[in-house]
């Protein structure tokens, strides 16, 4: 049988009826028994077979072993066929999948009992259940379908400002999405170049299609994870374990069709699907994501447990037909040259900057603006007083809260072979007829033709401080939440807390204490802090401006803060990455050695490298880790100048970049971690209640953080430092005057009463007399 063109099915002809459950075959006799099925044939007038009918005919089931995928409409429809001792579908990439992974395989039926469940097969999802397993729990992934996993339901990129760093840090303790996406890039590129690299903000467009192939792919073939379809619509619950604290436990779930299985830890990530409804104008449908069924058994759950629910929204733009854009009279985005990988063990990304695709910078105009003004009455999801994303607004709040101005709009690529357009920027819910006209009304897209209207998203979510940092929630023990489900947005927030969450899922079960990230570690520790100490009202984004202590967060340096604790503590980075991470600390730190070892004067050192600006009238000799701090000067150019001992720290080029992020930040790093030392050792400390915050002359902080900390109110230097805006310097600052301002307190009260003093002396004097 000949697995890429075609199967046989030995089906009786009483199933040759219509039934919109099942896949298209195209005709036959009514006599036939035999249906050879073509691919190239289902474009032809095509028939139905029922699948419910499927069970009593094994020998049909086991023929079909093989992914078997159709299109129903515009939506990609899986064929899953149940109570049938195997899961059968199917790929029109004509390639051949095990059946092994999923958990309908009649040569090994699905357990009833796994030590972890992972519901949800989105971002964060993918996350917690490799996480899970790679600890070295049985884990059971439970998707609506196995078809989406991976699926980018938004914009098709990954990183950004912040974002990367997130990005980073999974890829530390051994994530996906890192490694998926120097898989699966068309365009890369680091922002915020002309800040220090603290701040560097890795980016990449991503070819939907391959990535998603790529995680289903790396999630298939994980260890210990098995996959299932199925929608959860009730969680079993136990007896509290006496020495935790929540009122019941989760000990496992009840899927839609009745069926139950356990597990001793549960994790939900459930993203925009608790509730969820698509918004379109003044249309509005119960949907997850456009072509999926919202879970709201699962959300009537929650809120009887008593857990704090909450309505948020998101949104995403219209997709626009790539050939009908005019780019040549709009302003084209080169990708960087080299690219640099998101993966610490990727030397390098998967397509050459050459072969590269490009992006595109075009802008609204006021004709834009007076369409959305003129029809807010037919826009449902803007009326709605539930919070959107901040910093990713809809199209028609730009225009509400920033009149009169041009807004960018990024014309992304959605893939290599891929015919449309993302226009980032261009979030909106108007009418479909609406949304085309205001498309066209915009450069380069006058005529451009819609494919897919821009709609709205609102569903619940669960108020994150009802987790703790270990994302366990304190209702229900052993039951955990990660991402959107707290509130965040975005995929890197997402997989961020999943990674976490299957961490700490595992631990929960082999009864390990939590792996916690603090805020000084890493910008896990910052987003799950924020989450866990001040809760969100809308959407939460990461952003390099959150983390207090950024110069030592910084991308470069994931691996040395968090790839040790992983591999040291849980066991969830492979022996590969640590032995990486090992020779790039050990290479570190014997090249900063070599560096702070050679010295000349500054007269050799100009004459050595006539490009550095250079002062020759400094009489102190300069270290060549001084050296390589101007700008002009990297590892290669202070390699040619004194070959013999740094030659060898330019062979690899991750190492030589990092030397050179060490040498810049070597100086300001000692003090800000005497800085972190000192905020950490005094975290507990108490401030005044009555401090005028508005009015104080006696230390240095800008009327912002006045006024963020005259608002908040914080009760010590701890929860002033998480107050978002409140800056590393503003805390320490804080700190200081108030260590300073008690330490003057106690002095006056060491000093004798005055009063008693005159006294005592007036009558030493009567005695002397």
């Amino acid at each position: 049988m000949d697995h890429e063109t075609r199967f046989t099915l030995v089906v009786p002809p009483a199933l040759l009826t219509p039934s919109p459950f099942a896949f298209k075959v195209p005709p036959k006799p009514q006599s036939a028994q035999t249906l050879n099925v073509d691919w190239d044939a289902l474009t032809s007038e095509q028939r139905w077979l029922r699948p419910a009918d499927f069970p009593s005919y094994p020998k049909f089931l086991r023929l079909a072993r093989v992914r078997f995928r159709v299109t129903l409409g515009l939506s990609p429809a899986m064929f899953s066929l149940r109570n049938c001792g195997l899961w059968v579908a199917a790929s029109l990439t004509k390639k051949r999948l095990t059946l092994a992974r999923f958990s309908g395989d009649s040569a090994a039926p699905l357990p009833t009992k796994f030590d972890v469940i992972v519901i949800g097969g989105g971002h964060a999802g993918t996350e917690a259940a490799a996480a899970a397993a790679r600890c070295g729990s049985r884990t059971l992934l439970l998707t609506h379908r196995v078809d989406t996993i991976g699926q980018m339901s938004c914009n098709p990129s990954f990183g950004g400002i912040g974002k990367g760093h997130l990005m980073r840090e999974v890829d530390a303790l051994d994530g996906l999405c890192s490694r998926i996406c120097d898989q699966s890039g068309v365009h890369y590129k680091v922002l915020n170049r002309r800040k220090g690299p603290a701040v560097w903000g890795l980016r990449a467009q991503i070819d939907r299609k391959l990535y998603k192939q790529n995680m289903q792919k790396e999630i298939l073939n994980t260890p210990l994870l098995t996959v299932q379809e199925g929608a959860v619509e009730d969680l079993i619950l136990t007896e509290p374990e006496p020495e935790y604290t929540g009122k019941c436990r989760v000990s496992g779930v009840v899927l839609a069709d009745g069926s139950t299985v356990h597990a001793e830890s549960v994790v939900l990530t459930t993203g925009t699907f608790l509730r969820g409804v698509i918004v379109i104008g003044l249309e509005m449908h119960p949907a997850g994501r456009l072509g999926d069924q919202p879970s709201v058994g699962l959300a009537h759950t929650l809120e009887k447990l008593g857990f704090v629910v909450g309505r948020l929204k998101t949104g995403t733009p219209p997709r626009i037909a790539k050939e009908s854009i005019n780019f040549s009279i709009l302003n084209k985005q080169t990708p960087d040259n080299p690219s640099i990988p998101f993966s610490f063990i990727s030397e390098t990304v998967w397509i050459k900057p050459e072969d590269q695709l490009p992006c595109y910078l075009t802008h609204t105009n006021p004709k834009v603006d007076e369409i959305v003004l003129e029809n807010l009455h037919l826009n449902s999801h803007i009326k709605e007083t539930t919070r959107g994303p901040r910093y990713c607004p809809s199209i028609e709040s730009k225009v509400l809260r920033f009149p009169n101005r041009l807004h960018q709009v990024w014309l992304e690529p959605e893939g290599m072979d891929s015919d449309l357009i993302y226009p980032q920027g261009l979030s909106v819910t108007l009418p479909a007829e609406l949304q085309e006209k205001m498309i066209t009304c915009i450069k380069g897209l006058e005529r451009a033709k819609m494919i897919q209207p821009g709609y709205g998203v609102q569903y619940d979510y669960l108020d994150p401080r009802q987790i703790a940092p270990s994302l366990e929630t304190h209702l229900v023990q052993r039951l955990f939440f990660a991402g959107q489900i707290n509130g965040t947005t975005g995929y890197e927030e997402a997989a961020a807390q999943g990674v976490i969450a299957g961490i700490n899922a595992s631990l929960r079960v082999k009864r390990k204490p939590p792996f916690v990230v603090s805020r000084t570690e890493g910008y896990i520790g910052v987003l799950i802090d924020d989450l866990t100490t001040m809760g969100t009202n809308e959407p939460y984004r990461m952003f390099t401006s959150r983390a207090e202590f950024r110069l030592s967060l910084r991308p470069d340096n994931a691996d040395s803060r968090l790839t040790f604790r992983g591999y040291k503590e849980v066991g969830c980075v492979s022996q590969q990455r640590y032995e990486r991470a090992s020779w790039m600390k050990s290479s570190l730190e014997e090249g900063i050695s070599v560096l702070k070892s050679i010295e000349f004067s500054s007269s050799k050192w100009k004459k050595l490298i006539p490009e550095a600006s250079i002062s020759i009238g400094k009489s102190l000799p300069l270290r060549a880790l001084d050296v390589l701090k101007y700008e002009e000067v990297d590892m290669k150019l202070l390699a040619t100048a004194v070959p013999a001992p740094l030659k060898k720290y330019i062979t690899c080029r991750e190492l030589a970049e990092r030397l050179k992020i060490e040498a810049i930040y070597e100086s300001v790093l000692f003090h800000q971690q005497q800085q972190i030392k000192e905020v950490q050792q005094e975290e507990a400390l108490q401030l005044p209640k009555d401090l005028d915050y508005l009015t104080l002359r006696d230390v240095s902080l800008s009327y912002e953080v006045r006024e963020k900390l005259h608002f908040s109110r914080p009760e010590t230097i701890g929860a002033a430092s998480r107050i978002p805006g409140v800056t590393p310097a503003a805390i320490i600052n804080l700190l200081r005057f108030v260590k300073t301002t008690q330490q003057r307190q106690v002095a006056m009260d060491e000093l004798p009463n005055t009063d008693q003093y005159f006294c005592e002396t007036d009558k030493l004097e009567e005695r002397q007399l």
